[in-house]
């Protein structure tokens, strides 16, 4: 099964950050989301039941999450619901995984700042380039990708 959702929750384990063999970042952790409503009988808020999402980022999402998303944080996520049976041979249950296109602070608990990723690639040695003469290779060893050149 794979569906689009988005859920807002609470993170409920210290992201874990890896880079493949091949270079691909991925970060994971667990979320919480619970449902809350007013009960006006009672006149006070009721917990809902929990549901429990292991929350997988991949690429440069992956790199911004684990720097950004810490345990305990109110955040909401975008992305691809995934639910599979498992069996070990021991044990057997069921994974419910969102695949995130996005994830974010939720800011009805808070305020954030927001810092632009700018990505750097190494320039291509056999790239020839022109320089002013007060500049140097050094200074030109890397290029922002997606800046404005002038």
């Amino acid at each position: 099964m794979s569906e689009a959702l988005s859920v807002a929750g609470l993170v409920a384990t210290t992201p874990r950050h890896l880079v493949t063999q091949d270079g691909l970042p991925i970060t994971s952790f667990r979320l919480a989301a619970s449902n809350r409503r007013f009960d006006r009988v009672q006149n006070k808020w009721i917990d809902g039941e929990t549901n429990w999402f292991t929350i997988t980022s991949f690429r440069q999402l992956a790199v911004n999450s684990s720097t950004s998303v810490n345990k305990g944080d109110r955040i909401l996520v975008s992305g691809k619901l995934r639910v599979r049976d498992w069996d070990n041979g021991e044990r057997s249950g069921t994974s419910v995984e969102v695949e995130a296109d996005s994830i974010g602070h939720d800011l009805s608990w808070g305020s954030a700042v927001f810092t632009r990723t700018v990505m750097v690639r190494d320039s291509d040695p056999d790239e020839k380039t022109v320089f002013d003469d007060a500049e140097t290779d050094e200074e030109h060893e890397k290029e922002l990708v997606g800046a404005k050149k002038r």
